[in-house]
């Protein structure tokens, strides 16, 4: 049965006006309840304006909720929030990590962001917090799932950190076989991208917020964020071109090399089907003096080096003169060959299909 979140709810807006030396916290999205946010002097600062939390109670963020700036305090007795935050209580029909984790799915984020007033940022008062709809349980039933919520979430980070390792390994495993890239410690030859195979700009003549009508056909238009958001492989994608978009642009094969050069500068990631990009986005395919998954992770080390090399703007881009103009390290084809096949072994043990979720 659906009800609304305020019949569970209750404001609470207890100001620390004693001036109590009370731990100071921020509520940030990844984090949830935190200390460290503020620099060192917000203990100088006149602090009984600052909201109270107890232990139990929610605190929210109104213009940052959307991202998922919220949480319910379990740290302290009572921590003290700045006096934008929204403080609330919770009746003991609601539990809270249910509460907290509809909150932050998709669905309920769907109201928040339909419901949040403002100008340059949306902002989620209590009152429109409150009228957002929640599908009530028992009591019993919520707990059930947010343990079946907290264990497919503990598999998603004991994932992420296997991830991480297997990329460092990879990492360690390139130094280790061709040296440091960036000062070519090893002395390998080096070519530039454009002597090392097809290299050039997507093409962006039309793009589906502009025209619509050019959603929905065979060839995926593949986006800055989606290459970011990858790891070594593209496997899916959000938008598609018809085949007038396909005309419009240019189609590039699979297994094509994708290098971010806006927004997310350098990011680097290999198609697994035909797609087109737009001119934010470069491909690129080796010839036989190299190969595309070497060319990825040399990119790995050049990252944060061309970040810095791009120009202030309000977006920051690279232009495809710096991409080919840098000097990559060409060790023999046999060695890249042997480290390539180091991470196909490696890409397998990425994968949890085997992983079951206790009940």
């Amino acid at each position: 049965m659906k009800r609304k979140i305020g019949e569970f709810i209750k404001e609470y807006s207890v100001r620390n006006t004693a001036d109590e030396d009370i731990p100071v916290y921020s509520v940030t999205n990844e984090n949830g309840f935190c200390t460290g946010y503020f620099s060192k002097d917000v203990s100088s600062k006149d602090r009984t304006t600052y909201k109270i939390v107890p232990r139990g109670c929610f605190a929210y963020n109104p213009s940052r909720i959307n991202v998922g700036s919220i949480d319910w305090q379990n740290c302290d007795n009572r921590v003290i929030v700045s006096p934008l935050y929204v403080v609330f209580e919770v009746s003991d029909e609601l539990n809270r990590q249910y509460l907290l984790h509809y909150l932050k799915s998709d669905v309920a984020n769907a109201f928040i962001r339909a419901n949040g007033a403002g100008s340059v940022r949306d902002n989620l008062r209590f009152k429109a917090l409150s009228d957002i709809p929640i599908q009530m349980v028992s009591v019993e039933e919520q707990r059930e799932i947010v343990k079946k919520i907290d264990n497919v979430s503990n598999l998603i980070r004991k994932g992420e950190t296997i991830i991480e390792e297997l990329d460092k390994l990879v990492k360690s495993r390139f130094v280790e076989m061709f040296g440091d890239p960036i000062h070519n410690t090893k002395g390998l030859k080096e070519a530039t991208l454009p002597e090392l195979g097809e290299f050039g700009r997507g093409v962006s003549k039309h793009r589906p917020r502009n025209a619509p009508e050019l959603l929905g056909g065979e060839y995926p238009l593949i986006q800055t964020g989606e290459i970011a958001a990858a790891d070594l492989y593209i496997k899916s994608y959000e938008n598609t071109y018809s085949e007038i978009g396909f005309r419009q642009s240019k189609m590039w094969k699979k297994g094509t090399l994708c290098i971010t050069i806006a927004a997310n500068i350098a990011k680097t990631a290999i198609l697994t089907f035909d797609a087109c990009f737009p001119d934010s986005v470069v491909g690129f395919n080796a010839n036989e003096k190299t190969d595309n998954v070497f060319i990825h992770y040399w990119f790995s080390f050049f990252q944060e080096i061309l970040e810095e090399q791009a120009p202030e703007s309000a977006q920051k881009n690279i232009n495809l003169k710096i991409l080919g103009d840098l000097k990559v390290i060409v060790p023999e084809k046999t060695e890249q060959d042997v480290f390539v096949a180091f991470v196909a072994q490696t890409d397998k043990s990425k994968h949890f299909d085997d992983l079951e979720v206790a009940a």
